[in-house]
């Protein structure tokens, strides 16, 4: 009888530690029947990193249509058994045909044996052989073995239940190629927990490190204290997430016309602006009830501010009044700008001093990492790899399991940076979490319709606004086409058992079940599904890039963005100096703490992937792959777009810029 041969090639990853001294032996499951263990990378034929090793395999007869293959590792005595990182596999049949097999998997001591299945995406529905049936059944109880929910903090999204990095599975974990940043001149402070004397000193301290950031910081140092600069951070800074445009007042901010008469154009009054748009809130009333921390030995102090601001003709957004908390009263002044110089500066600062713990723990930490981690879960325990969602989905959020499992374990954790050497602490942290969870709502992460409710979206002079709608379009024609694809019809998605469970266990561990938060908790239109999925890749991509990569920017001249404050809230007008307020910002060691963090936290890695690049073998198909590069033309035109822009600006924003956005959260 003639054999039948089949010719496997093996293709392991181009990573520098891809290869193994073990021995690895592959096997083909088809319709017709299964075939025997053969070894991959015999004789001089080595298992190193970007080699193409083939082997024969020869059946007595024919394994039908080929399903599955199977790797399986086995260690060399004498030779350390080091993990093997397989890129692909090929196969071709004896009748001519060719399969292809995409891994981009770590075989390792404890997972030793993977079982693949064809590039091509496939939904539950589409797989009418037991083989692929089971197989996919398998694949998600082993997955849901594997990663598991837990609690972090009560009342806020869940997490994954593993301690330390060391526990992830080696194809969840990455190696980050870091920026090689000189941190020199931050080190040595750390015993340092005295005040810092002049802002001659902190300014020798920031000459000594403005390399670590762009132009930005500079621009920050000499324009910090102006009241256009304020105003512009909230909409083109680091936290473009606060301000509102308001049409009437709260009553807890009794701004009077009196009050801010000569601050506005002559012929118009506080009502008629507030009428026409012009005037915009930042209420961090979130704050309220947060506790303070001690920072070195010493309380610290929390405000709870009100900001109003004016937009002028020329776009420009200006302070008009700050308030400090949320009780009006005798004791909690009304600060302008026609206020002593020192005065009105210290209430700036509280702003942004406020500012920085909404930014570091709501827009930052909850709405990028910790719902980032949320959709990876979900992604890992309900969808099969082959699952077309799975596929455009993971290359987005894999990494934010082990990030955020290096920041519980660090930044947040007793003795982290949060502790030691900023003003809400740890318990201040859990606290803001909860209270940032319970107002979170879907329009909140949906950009156009937060831009729109905040009356942003139309502002010529908010750049934040004006990229991220257009990164969001262009991820939204992208997404809709590409699921179209896949599911030509509603009623496809209403369908598909594995999409359905998957949004149920983000809406029930993700989102707590808030039915009253517009979260869906089901799909029954494609529309719905766009939407949702581009939110998510918009979410770990762009509005993380924005919140991100900003930061240090923003923060490294510290008096623009203190981490904590030590000393009260001002109760009268006129008693302060301009010297006091040096007393009021942080230590020098909290400072050079907060920055060092940040100096690593805003530093983009030498190897990051940009939003855009999908692993080549993520999707067999031509019109799937076709649409990815359609994808990625339409970010290089807004690329030219922003780059057009910058020579244009004295202070440039480019955070958003596509070629600058990492394609998913892993810092």
């Amino acid at each position: 009888m003639k054999m039948m041969d089949y010719i496997i090639s093996v293709v392991t990853s181009r990573k520098l530690d891809a290869g193994t001294y073990s021995r690895v032996f592959v096997s083909l499951i088809g319709t017709e029947g299964t075939s025997e263990e053969s070894e991959v990378g015999r004789e001089n034929d080595y298992l190193s990193p970007g080699s193409k090793c083939s082997t024969q395999i020869s059946c007595h007869h024919s394994l039908g249509k080929i399903l599955l293959v199977s790797l399986r590792k086995e260690q060399v005595v004498s030779f350390p058994d080091l993990n093997w990182h397989c890129q692909d596999i090929w196969v071709e049949a004896p009748n001519g045909q060719k399969y292809y097999f995409p891994c981009n998997k770590w075989l390792c001591k404890d997972s030793n044996t993977i079982t693949l299945r064809e590039g091509w995406a496939r939904k539950v529905t589409e797989d009418d052989i037991k083989q692929l049936q089971d197989h996919r059944i398998r694949e998600l109880e082993e997955k849901r073995k594997m990663y598991k929910w837990c609690i972090h903090v009560e009342h806020v999204s869940h997490c994954v239940d593993v301690p330390t990095v060391e526990q992830l599975s080696p194809n969840i974990k990455y190696t980050r190629l870091g920026p090689g940043l000189n941190l020199h001149y931050l080190r040595g402070f750390t015993e340092c927990t005295e005040s810092w004397r002049s802002m001659e000193q902190l300014s020798k301290f920031f000459a000594l490190n403005k390399y670590l950031c762009s132009p930005v910081a500079e621009y920050v140092k000499i324009h910090w204290q102006e009241d256009a600069f304020f105003g512009y951070q909230f909409l083109n800074g680091c936290n473009p997430y606060i301000v509102s445009q308001s049409r009437t007042l709260p009553r807890k901010f009794p701004v009077t016309e009196e009050m801010v008469k000569t601050l506005l154009p002559a012929g118009t009054t506080l009502k008629t602006e507030l009428e026409k748009g012009n005037i915009f809130l930042a209420d961090y009333e979130v704050l309220q009830g947060v506790p303070a921390n001690f920072v070195n030995g010493r309380q610290q102090f929390l405000a709870t501010p009100l900001c109003l601001l004016h937009r002028t003709e020329e776009g420009q957004l200006l302070p008009i009044a700050i308030q400090l908390n949320q009780t009006p009263g005798p004791q909690n002044p009304i600060f302008l700008p026609s206020d002593s110089k020192p005065d009105w500066l210290l209430a700036k600062i509280w702003v942004r001093n406020s500012d920085f713990f909404c930014h570091q723990i709501l827009s930052h930490y909850l709405k990028t990492h910790m719902l980032g981690e949320m959709y990876c879960i979900a992604t890992l325990r309900q969808l099969s790899e082959v699952h077309p969602l799975h596929k455009l989905i993971i290359c987005h959020v894999w990494t934010t399991l082990q990030i955020n499992i290096q920041a519980r374990n660090s930044l947040l954790a007793k003795g982290g940076v949060f502790d030691k050497s900023v003003g809400c602490g740890l318990e201040g942290v859990g606290v803001l979490l909860q209270r940032g969870m319970s107002q979170l709502h879907y329009d909140d992460l949906c950009l156009p319709d937060d831009l729109r409710q905040r009356g942003l979206d139309q502002l010529p002079s908010c750049y934040f606004a004006e990229d991220g709608l257009k990164v969001w379009g262009a991820i939204h024609r992208f997404v809709e086409k590409l699921l179209q694809f896949f599911y030509p019809s509603d009623l496809a998605v209403r369908n598909d058992i594995e999409l359905q469970r998957w949004i149920k266990e983000i809406f029930t561990e993700g989102f707590l079940g808030q039915e009253s938060k517009g979260f869906p908790q089901s799909f029954k239109t494609t529309a719905e599904v766009v939407k949702f999925v581009t939110m998510v890749i918009f979410t770990c991509s762009a509005q993380h890039a924005a919140v991100n990569f900003s930061q240090l920017d923003y923060n490294i001249w510290m008096p623009n963005c203190p981490a904590t404050m030590g000393k009260p809230l001002p109760k009268v007008k006129g008693a302060l100096q301009m010297e006091d307020i040096l007393s009021y910002l942080p230590d020098v060691n909290a400072t050079c703490s907060v920055l060092l963090t940040l100096s690593l936290l805003s530093s983009p890695s030498k190897d990051f992937i940009p939003l855009g690049g999908y692993h080549e073998g993520t999707f067999s198909e031509e019109t799937a792959q076709k649409l990815i590069l359609e994808f990625q033309a339409e970010l290089a035109h807004i690329v030219s777009e922003i780059k057009q822009r910058t020579t244009k600006l004295e202070l440039p924003y480019d955070y958003l810029r596509p070629d600058l956005i990492e394609n998913s959260v892993s810092i």
